[in-house]
């Protein structure tokens, strides 16, 4: 059904509906999870983070590979390339503004202290 077709004389792959059904069950169970957690309290703090930042991870690699075949592709190299440039764009925006805001409450703090 979602198995393969022609797209300018190559084959494409898609995946299988067992495989979009995981994948979306395995989603929704992980998103569960951490709202389960949030709302009960069951961590907090610096674990709480790093429960988060996993179960997101997680989510993550399976949408990867369940919902958009990364890997799966005759030269799949490239799209790890990509994958990596944009984890290395998105870190560098990411620090980058927690750095500004940082020193921007510094900067506002030190004002407010002055006499």
């Amino acid at each position: 059904m979602f198995d393969t077709h022609t797209d300018a004389g190559q084959e494409v792959e898609h995946g299988t509906l067992f495989a979009y059904l995981l994948g979306f069950v395995l989603s929704l169970l992980l998103t569960g999870v951490a709202y389960v957690v949030v709302t009960k309290q069951l961590l907090s703090g610096g674990s709480l983070m790093i429960t988060l930042g996993l179960l997101a991870l997680t989510q993550a690699v399976i949408q990867l590979l369940l919902f958009l075949h990364l890997g799966s592709e005759p030269k799949p190299h490239w799209n790890g390339m990509v994958l990596l440039f944009m984890a290395a764009v998105l870190a560098t925006i990411v620090s980058g503004s927690l750095w500004i805001m940082y020193d921007l409450d510094h900067r506002v703090m030190m004002m407010s202290v002055r006499p």
